[in-house]
């Protein structure tokens, strides 16, 4: 069979089963038992997907994945970071649009603990926006921002989504977990003066409102009790990768011993919360490791058929610009993100990217960081971005969906705007992962 019949069936049968309402890790199930009867002889490539499933799930690279969904769980099943919240909240008192920087701030910092994008939204969502709204705060100024710094929390350290997308990309961990450090943090500071200079040039957007008048002391000291402590977890987490004395699986395991540590030492850790986090995140790590073992035999299949070296060939032999190529690829994934959500948009697309980007000569961990970009914009992207409807369930009744759209688009530029400056200066993601003591 010719590389793009073989290219053709799998994807069409895939977006058929997907379509059809199938979990993405069944559809991938079933193309895969498919393509290995077709390409790989029957039954033996039924045994060989079979082999190639388990072995994949047993990589060790993956056992940073459920011990980062465990950190994030753990902090909002004891309600510290509601607490680091409530702190920064006692910080900023007189600044323009209160809240809404509250919400980047905090977003912020409660990704750099707990790598969950639905977490995130999910938390300061029903914390934060009913606060807003009653306040008297635009819809403009109210949502936006929550739903924005709620897609930082894919890249930035501990980001669950960068391990498996590392993974399946067989791109160093470490070095993308780092990469991803200073454009989220440039995205949030991009967030942060945004909501400043757009609530100074139109205060009714945020209402100003009185604050409790309080000392020095009573700002400063919950900030140092109840955030502080926090970021050194962070610091456990990316310090121990930079520094060389732990693999990213190992900085897992500390970051999940601080995270209990400082839970206790707040005395906010009962067998009740501990369970519950435990729980969520067994459900969240089954799912994942489903897909993985799904992902990598769909891999195999599609280089056995021959469609990933002949659509390689086919890009490659249209002598195009290596950039107008690469943007090609981030145009397609952006698309996609409209209308699947970001774990199938990996699997269906790194198996062709890659040997792109090899033949190209880009590097990896700075197309890795280009590509998390992207599934950070389609987590808000119309018609069916999933943090749009993450808000949309965690806001309050009579919050439409056109609203927040229209709230989200000035963070979704701001994003593309991030996006623009990676491709052309590559050295502000790579330059962490230079530091690494090898």
């Amino acid at each position: 069979m010719e590389w793009y019949w073989a290219l053709s069936m799998l994807i069409g049968c895939l977006l058929v089963l997907m379509a059809s309402g199938l979990p993405v890790a069944f559809a991938f199930f079933g193309v895969n038992i498919l393509g290995a009867v077709v390409f790989m002889r029957g039954d033996p490539g039924v045994l060989q997907f079979l082999r190639s499933m388990v072995d994949g799930v047993q990589s060790f690279s993956l056992l940073p994945i459920p011990l980062f969904i465990l950190m994030g769980e753990v902090m909002f099943h004891t309600g510290v970071a509601g607490r680091a919240i409530a702190a920064m909240d006692r910080l900023i008192s007189r600044v323009p649009g209160r809240l809404s920087i509250l919400a980047i701030l905090g977003g912020t910092v409660f990704s750099s603990l707990s790598g969950s994008t639905i977490a995130n939204t999910a938390m300061l969502g029903s914390t934060l926006l009913p606060a807003m709204l009653k306040r008297g705060y635009k819809p403009a100024i109210a949502i936006g921002p929550i739903v924005a710094v709620g897609g930082i929390a894919m890249l930035i350290p501990p980001s669950a989504l960068a391990v498996l997308f590392g993974s399946v990309a067989r791109i160093p961990i470490a070095e993308l977990l780092l990469a991803s450090i200073i454009p989220a943090l440039i995205l949030a500071a991009l967030y942060f003066f945004y909501v400043i200079l757009r609530c100074t040039i139109d205060p009714t957007l945020a209402p100003a409102y009185p604050v409790e008048e309080i000392s020095l002391r009573d700002r400063w000291v919950p900030f140092f009790r109840d955030v502080v402590p926090l970021l050194g977890i962070f610091f456990v987490v990316v310090g121990s990768i930079i520094t060389g004395l732990a693999t990213p699986t190992e900085s897992a395991a500390l970051g999940v011993l601080a995270t209990l540590i400082a839970a206790a030492a707040y005395r906010a850790l009962s067998i009740e919360g501990l369970k519950r986090a435990l729980v969520e995140t067994l459900k969240y790590s089954t799912l994942t490791l489903f897909v993985v073992a799904g992902s990598l035999t769909f891999s195999q299949i599609l280089s056995f058929s021959g469609a990933t070296r002949g659509l390689s060939s086919l890009i490659l032999s249209a002598d195009l610009a290596p950039y107008i190529i690469l943007l090609g690829m981030l145009g397609l994934t952006l698309l996609l993100g409209c209308f699947i959500d970001q774990v199938s948009m990996i699997l269906l697309t790194v198996p062709l990217y890659l040997p792109l980007v090899s033949a190209l000569g880009f590097d990896p961990v700075w197309f890795g960081v280009l590509m998390l970009l992207v599934l950070e914009i389609s987590l808000a992207t119309p018609p069916f971005g999933l943090l749009l409807f993450v808000m949309l369930g965690a806001a309050p009744k009579g919050t439409t969906l056109g609203q927040i759209v229209a709230s989200v688009f000035p963070f979704l530029l701001m994003s593309v705007m991030v996006l623009l400056l990676l491709l052309a200066v590559p050295q502000i993601a790579l330059w962490l992962p230079s530091l690494i003591q090898r």
